[in-house]
C-alpha cells in the first residue's frame, strides 16, 4: 500500500525549521531521475519539476521538510544546556523524552526537570513550563563545549513503528507530506499532465510559513495544492463537533483553517474526483493553525486557485504521531489525480 521503509527514513531524519539539509539531501536523492528539473532556491526550499503539455499555467504543491525542534542557547557550569523551542510546543510532551543535539558531531541527551519528590505541593499543582526543563548529556561543561556550541539545533528522538493499520512517529508533521510528494512525482514519471507542475518542499514552515512564501512569489502559480497533517480529534475526549478528522476516514479535503479559506472552486474539484476515482476522504475545517497553502494562496503575484490534502494525524506535536496507512494512500491518490486532470474542470466563478 505505501513504502513504510521510505516514510521510516523520511520521518526519523532530523531536521527543525532553519536546518533541513540532511531531509533535503534525503529528498534529491529519491528524486532523481524522476523530474524534468531539480533545483534549491537561495531560502532552502527544494524544486521539483515535471513539465505538462502547457507551460501556459503553473501548478505548485507544497510539503514542508522542517520539523519543531529546539535550539541550544547556554551552556551551564556543569555542562546541561538550556535552550528555546522552534516552532509550537505542549510542554507536558517534554517529559521523559531523549533529543539529539547536532553540534560537531551528534550527541544523544535528555529532557529533565525537576524530581516530582523535591516539588512542593504547589509546585506538583502546575504544569511544567518549558523554561523548567533542560538537556542532560551526561558529561562535564568542559566535554560538552567541545561538541556543543550556542546556536546548535536539537531535534526530537524517535523511531518509526508501525502498529495496527497506523504509522506512529515524531514529525509525521511534516514528513509524511514530504513522503506523498515524493511519491506522488516518481508515480508520474510517465504520465502526461496538462500543466507544469512544481513541487516544493518547503523551509520554515512551523515558524511562519516563511519557504512557502519565497517559493510561491517565484513561481507565481495559478493553482496551488498544501500538503499537511491536520488534528485527528478522535480519541475518547472528544465531542463529536471537535472531531476535525477521524483516522481511517480517508485524506482530508481542507476548506478552511485559521489562515486559509480554500477557493471552493477547487474544493468542489476536489470533492469531484474523489468521487470519480472512487478515493475515500472526510472534509476538514481546522479552528486553528495553519500551512503552506496560505503561503501559496497569497504571495503569487495574482494569488491562487488554492486548496489542500490533509492527512488526519492524531497526538499532533508530540513524538507519538500517529497516521493510518490508507489515509496516507488515499493523500496520494488524490494530489495526483488532481494535478492529472485539472484542464478538465470549469474554473470560471
Amino acid at each position: 500500500m505505501i513504502n513504510v521503509t521510505l516514510l521510516k527514513e523520511t520521518c526519523e531524519t532530523p531536521g527543525i525549521s532553519g536546518f533541513e539539509q540532511k531531509v533535503r539531501e534525503l529528498v534529491t536523492h529519491e528524486l532523481q531521475g524522476f523530474t524534468d528539473k531539480l533545483y534549491t532556491d537561495a531560502m532552502g526550499n527544494l524544486i521539483a519539476v515535471k513539465k505538462g503539455k502547457s507551460s501556459e499555467k503553473r501548478v505548485m504543491a507544497a510539503a514542508h521538510m522542517d520539523e519543531i525542534g529546539f535550539i541550544v542557547n547556554m551552556i551551564d557550569d556543569k555542562g546541561f544546556l538550556r535552550f528555546y523551542p522552534i516552532g509550537g510546543f505542549d510542554p507536558k510532551t517534554l517529559t521523559a523524552q531523549r533529543v539529539i543535539v547536532h553540534g560537531k558531531k551528534d550527541i544523544i541527551g535528555v529532557m529533565g526537570s525537576k524530581p516530582i519528590h523535591l516539588m512542593t505541593p504547589e509546585e506538583r499543582g502546575k504544569l511544567t513550563q518549558i523554561k523548567d526543563y533542560f538537556i542532560d548529556l551526561g558529561l562535564p561543561k568542559s566535554e560538552v563545549e567541545k561538541i556543543v556550541e550556542i546556536g546548535s539545533p536539537v531535534s526530537r528522538q524517535r523511531e518509526l513503528i508501525e502498529m495496527g493499520e497506523c504509522v506512529n512517529c515524531k514529525s509525521l508533521d511534516n514528513r509524511v507530506s514530504v513522503f506523498i510528494l515524493m511519491e506522488v512525482l516518481k508515480e508520474m514519471k510517465n504520465t502526461e499532465i496538462p500543466y507544469d507542475f512544481y513541487g516544493v518542499f518547503t523551509v520554515q514552515e512551523e515558524v511562519g510559513i516563511r519557504g512557502a512564501h519565497v517559493a510561491a512569489h517565484h513561481i507565481n502559480p495559478d493553482f496551488s495544492f498544501g500538503l499537511d497533517t491536520t488534528i485527528a480529534f478522535d480519541t475518547p475526549e472528544a465531542k463529536p463537533e471537535d472531531n476535525i478528522t477521524k483516522l481511517g476516514e480517508g485524506t482530508g479535503i481542507k476548506i478552511m483553517d485559521s489562515s486559509t479559506i480554500c477557493d471552493y472552486r477547487m474544493v468542489r474539484y476536489m470533492k469531484a474526483l474523489a468521487a470519480k476515482h472512487n478515493i475515500k476522504w472526510q472534509p476538514e475545517l481546522l479552528p486553528a493553525g495553519g500551512t503552506d497553502t496560505a503561503g501559496m494562496q497569497r504571495m503569487a503575484t495574482n494569488g491562487t486557485i488554492a486548496g489542500a490534502v490533509s492527512i488526519p494525524t492524531r497526538h499532533i506535536h508530540s513524538v507519538i504521531e500517529m497516521s493510518h496507512k490508507a489515509d496516507i494512500r488515499a493523500s496520494i491518490d488524490l494530489l495526483k489525480a488532481s494535478v492529472s486532470e485539472l484542464d478538465s474542470f470549469d474554473w470560471k466563478f
